[in-house]
């Protein structure tokens, strides 16, 4: 359980508390007062090999889950120098190289490595892809190691199981990223990714929370470039649509979709179905069908 700091001048809690990595210290943005100067350091590790303070080389890669190895294993160099700094001879050269060519070998002799790497090396793309933050692909890497030792991979695509992976942690990270996208930008199958999702529950008894409406008609609405009162107006309406229940097996963009589409015809805007279904990522005929449905809905309960 992580420790509160409350400052002893002010009792104000840690939100109000400012970390300085390069002093170790916790200081309170309010009276200055230092609250304690034991800080665990997370900056990084470096240190200078050479006379100059500038000359400076890391001590080794730092620690992710999202790499096979999880940087912790070791590699011969590529210099072809002694620790003294000089030219090592041309028959040791030879020596060497066929030393770090069986290392390299040995590195993924194990097939739990193999298929690490073969999984984060689409990790890392989708993370730029789908401009996903550090701690999403640290977490999904995680979640991936699991399932990995539950011996769900087995028998199925290790690309399908890692973007399910992937899936379940922007739900539960509150990521706007719909399945459509992720499926799209890895080139995966929806239908693979969605079996892929439901074993992952099932088996790890994670329980995942809703889809945030809000943030899909946010989504959407940057997209056809609508006015934020606009969107008020949606999100307001949306709280009705789920109080009613209508929002129950619908899809969260198409539903988001038709909500902004019903909410700016009220406001006398005009905006039309192609338009409002290319920026939701559905068909015309879910935002036709789910429009003309709510509309019913609504008429009913208002």
């Amino acid at each position: 359980m992580q420790k509160i700091i409350t400052c002893l001048t002010c009792s104000l809690t840690e939100g109000k508390m400012v970390t300085d990595l390069e002093s170790g210290e916790i200081v309170c943005s309010n009276c200055g007062t230092i609250a304690t100067d034991i800080v665990e350091d997370n900056g990084r590790e470096w240190r200078s090999f050479g006379d100059g303070e500038n000359n400076r080389s890391r001590t080794g890669l730092p620690f992710s889950l999202a790499v096979h190895d999880m940087n912790l294993s070791t590699i011969i160099g590529k210099t072809n120098r002694d620790s003294s700094g000089r030219m090592i001879d041309t028959n040791m050269q030879a020596r060497m190289n066929r030393l770090r060519t069986w290392d390299a070998r040995t590195q993924l002799s194990d097939s739990s490595l193999r298929n690490f790497k073969t999984a984060f090396m689409l990790l890392d793309k989708l993370k730029d892809k789908l401009g996903l933050p550090y701690s999403v692909i640290e977490k999904t890497a995680y979640i991936y190691r699991k399932v990995q030792e539950k011996g769900l991979v087995k028998g199925r695509s290790i690309y399908a199981v890692l973007v399910a992976c992937l899936y379940i942690v922007c739900r539960e990270m509150g990521i706007s990223r719909t399945i459509n996208e992720i499926s799209l930008a890895s080139d995966i199958r929806k239908k693979a990714i969605t079996k892929s999702y439901r074993e992952i529950v099932v088996n790890l008894e994670r329980n995942m929370p809703q889809v945030d409406y809000s943030q899909c008609i946010e989504k959407i609405g940057s997209r056809i470039d609508s006015s934020e009162k606009a969107i008020r107006h949606a999100t307001d309406l949306m709280k009705k649509v789920i109080e009613c229940g209508f929002s129950a097996g619908k899809g969260p963009m198409g539903l988001a979709g038709a909500v902004l589409y019903i909410s700016l015809q009220k406001d006398g805007m005009i905006v039309r179905q192609a338009d409002m279904a290319k920026a939701a990522g559905v068909t015309e005929v879910t935002i036709r069908n789910v429009s003309k449905d709510l509309k019913k809905r609504l008429h009913l309960i208002s």
